[in-house]
């Protein structure tokens, strides 16, 4: 990986290294391009994060940006995005990353795409895997969903978008924003089970417009946790006063899940934290042992379009071709030759 450098040599070292092609993406604080390494072919994604003021008037990097570098130095496994190189430059940073076509969004939203128990199984297996090694390694992801988990051409899905992680040893992680995360590195576990639900129902699962909204829908799913539940819950929301909701058992709710996948999915929903089902626990649970086996990731379902394609029609979308510009005109003539014959008539009638 590279090391910083004056910033002259950074450009022309990404310049001699990576040939960047189109934009595939773009965010409030970086682009996205895809490039290719020129000595192996490589297809690549190059992030091309801007600069932003400070609040003392200097240009900085986004905390995201240093966040995400952070993070993806640390973490090598065949289920997190890879990072390859890293430069920068007096006006941006630039992050070389492995290049990855669709995401679990796109495959969910695509109808014409059946898969079946098995493919969920092994997008379940994966994320848990790249989710468990970054648990592993003290890091909190914090903003775990579907097009976050990306897809290659391959078939194996990796976590990505690390701007909002943080580290779990980090002594100041008792300030982390409550919207995103909580004390617990275990309710990613219901991350991981709300992707699964997203899969099969292809639609979100509690979906809630608000942080109230949303804990209504958890307490009539799952019933209001109790001190019995979860020792120390009244003290939490002891300003807070919550509809009483008796548990319906998951078999209720998930009809077709067999027992060995109900199992897994009633620790990994634990309200209590000290008992809730770890990443380690869930990949040596049996529901992953028994049949049907989980799809070789080469096997999974395939995503016809990919995002750039889902980028390009958006943009054509959002452009008026040439035949249209055309119609529009003369939509606009006809317009105005009708409100100036309306005017001749009132003129001619006084």
């Amino acid at each position: 990986m590279s090391t910083f450098q004056a910033p002259e040599e950074e450009e022309l070292q990404i310049e001699n290294k990576y040939l960047k092609e189109k934009k595939i993406g773009e965010g409030t604080y970086a682009k996205v391009y895809r490039g290719i390494e020129r000595a192996t072919g490589r297809t690549v994604a190059i992030k091309k994060i801007k600069l932003v003021q400070t609040e003392i008037g200097s240009q900085g990097i986004e905390l995201s940006a240093v966040r995400e570098v952070k993070c993806l130095r640390e973490l090598r496994h065949p289920n997190v995005i890879e990072l390859i190189d890293i430069y920068s430059h007096k006006s941006n940073l630039k992050l070389v990353l492995e290049y990855l076509d669709s995401d679990l969004e796109m495959i969910i939203k695509d109808k014409s795409i059946l898969f079946q128990a098995p493919d969920i199984k092994s997008w379940m297996l994966m994320t848990l895997r790249g989710l468990d090694h970054c648990h592993r390694n003290w890091i909190l992801h914090r903003d775990m969903k579907p097009n976050n988990l990306l897809v290659g051409k391959d078939g194996q899905l990796k976590i990505a978008d690390f701007g909002l992680a943080r580290d779990y040893g980090d002594p100041h992680a008792k300030n982390m924003s409550p919207q995103v995360v909580t004390r617990y590195y275990g309710i990613e576990l219901l991350s991981c089970f709300l992707c699964r639900l997203n899969t099969v129902m292809r639609t979100p699962y509690l979906a809630g417009e608000s942080d109230l909204a949303q804990l209504e829908l958890i307490f009539k799913a799952l019933g209001t946790p109790t001190e019995e539940d979860w020792p120390g819950f009244s003290e939490l929301a002891r300003d807070m006063k919550f509809q009483k909701y008796s548990r319906t058992p998951l078999q209720v709710h998930f009809k077709a899940a067999g027992s060995d996948a109900i199992d897994l999915l009633e620790k990994m929903l634990t309200y209590d934290p000290n008992k809730r089902i770890n990443t380690r626990e869930a990949l040596l649970h049996s529901y992953f042992r028994k049949l049907p086996r989980p799809t070789p990731p080469d096997q999974l379902p395939k995503q016809k379009k990919t995002q750039e394609n889902v980028i390009q029609q958006k943009e054509l979308n959002s452009k008026p071709t040439i035949q249209n510009r055309g119609e529009q005109t003369e939509h606009r003539k006809r317009k105005a030759q009708e409100i100036s014959n309306k005017g001749e008539k009132k003129i001619h009638r006084s």
